[in-house]
């Protein structure tokens, strides 16, 4: 029986840590341990966090104040004992049954096990099943998970503990778009990969989160903030074969969050990106189909329409 790591950053979540925290209480399996990284709050999220750890032995808390969520899953990983780690953030929550099925899929020793995700948007579901695969090496492997609707998403993948701390793999802190700057590359390097059909996390998409916060400048942080791990995931990934796709990945991933920003800066940044060769990639061959389907698939028609312009 394997041991399962939950790693949970805490930060201003109120409303929904109970539900958090007791859908891994309900989990049906129970040998875990939960690690809450709490930032300092200025809602009762951290008193709630007490409340858990106070009644739970296998939950723990560890305090460190204006973390940010990479630093406050760095500081989980190290934490953690589990041989097999998850992330949860503060606002979701996992199905019943995530654990006891990941459990049953550890025979080979999978560095990475990909489950699927739901999005529950003001108390509706929003499916999003997938196709699985059986094990195959990790180049492989992300030229199918490519194609689903989450992609680089952190909470989207169980990590051997072994596998993820031998590699050193750590969150870029200080940055925006962290799990954009880590996972292609966890994936890319791995050696065993599946993916189940099974939808075992819910993506509460709320308001005033990092995602949806209107605050232009954060927009701008963000796109610079990727420009940087873009750089630096395709130095890692030099010695990889087959990596046409990845950063085909990152390119494109570029390519439309520069659409998102005002005309001026997509302009500005347009030039970046060309000095970049990020639009090469779109150029002939088999990859442009495939990000032709994906920027379809990401609504990027504002792509299309500023090019042309």
């Amino acid at each position: 029986m394997a041991k399962f790591s939950i790693i949970i950053p805490v930060y201003n979540v109120e409303k929904y840590l109970h539900k958090c925290l007791d859908s891994v209480i309900n989990q049906t399996y129970k040998n875990y341990e939960v690690i809450i990284v709490c930032d300092k709050c200025s809602d009762n999220s951290e008193s709630i966090v007490d409340e858990y750890v106070k009644k739970h032995k296998k939950f723990n808390k560890i305090y460190a104040e204006k973390t940010g969520l990479s630093k406050a899953r760095n500081l989980g990983v190290e934490a953690s004992s589990g041989e097999y780690i998850l992330f949860l953030d503060g606002d979701d929550f996992f199905e019943e049954i995530l654990l006891e099925t990941l459990n049953t899929k550890l025979k080979d020793k999978p560095d990475l096990i990909r489950f699927q995700i739901q999005d529950v948007i003001d108390g509706k579901i929003i499916k999003h099943p997938e196709v699985g695969f059986a094990t195959t090496d990790g180049v492989s492997a992300f030229n199918k998970i490519f194609k689903y609707h989450y992609i680089e998403n952190a909470w989207s993948y169980c990590y051997n503990a072994k596998y993820y701390k031998k590699n050193n793999y750590k969150f870029m802190e200080g940055c925006i778009a962290e799990d954009y700057g880590l996972i292609p590359l966890v994936i890319a390097k791995a050696q065993k990969v599946k993916s189940l059909n099974y939808i075992g996390y819910n993506y509460v998409q709320r308001e005033n989160s990092l995602m949806t916060n209107p605050d232009y400048s954060k927009k701008i942080k963000k796109m610079n903030d990727m420009l940087v791990q873009s750089a630096f995931l395709k130095s890692r990934l030099k010695d990889i074969p087959n990596k046409e796709l990845i950063i085909a990945f990152l390119n494109n991933s570029l390519i439309y969050y520069s659409t998102r920003l005002e005309y001026k800066d997509y302009k500005k940044y347009y030039k970046v990106l060309k000095e970049n060769k990020c639009f090469s990639h779109l150029h002939g061959g088999s990859i442009k189909t495939r990000i032709r389907n994906l920027l379809i698939k990401k609504n990027a028609y504002f792509f299309y329409h500023c090019i042309a312009r």
